[in-house]
């Protein structure tokens, strides 16, 4: 388990794609990198400052629900669905795909996972990518981020 950010940088939607399609057990984490979250070991509940059994992420693998659509419609729906975080989150945080272990649940139903192996950046034109896509279907999807009444 490396600490490095010095990883490689996937720079489209379509590297992004075809990694998916070769490799099960990927996920997406949007935070400020593997050497600050290694170190922390888990996240943290942002609600009540509760430490829990792993890095919340989430899976890129395709669910079987989702049929016979592309990948990469896929790919770039999962990406389009937390691309807010980097603005709530702060300055510095970025996407990155990593392998590891499910360990539980985090209070969004999101994974948490430990055993981490970080594998590579996701660059942001990437998720500009993934968010023309997105724009392009024909019923429009709104962002995964609901507001209040």
């Amino acid at each position: 388990m490396s600490a490095s950010d010095d990883l490689p940088v996937v720079e489209s939607l379509a590297e992004l794609t075809a990694l998916v399609e070769r490799d099960r057990g990927l996920y997406v984490r949007w935070s400020r990198g593997p050497a600050t979250d290694l170190r922390a070991v888990s996240s943290k509940d942002d609600l009540t400052g509760v430490a829990m059994s792993g890095l919340s992420a989430n899976p890129l693998d395709v669910e079987e629900w989702w049929q016979d659509r592309s990948v990469g419609l896929w790919v770039a729906r999962r990406l389009h669905d937390y691309a807010h975080l980097p603005h709530e989150k702060g300055r510095g945080v970025r996407p990155w795909v990593l392998k590891g272990r499910e360990n539980g649940r985090g209070p969004d139903n999101e994974p948490l996972v430990t055993d981490v192996r970080p594998l590579c950046w996701i660059d942001l034109g990437v998720i500009d990518e993934a968010q023309t896509e997105v724009a392009r279907q024909e019923h429009p999807w709104g962002p995964l981020r609901r507001t209040g009444r």
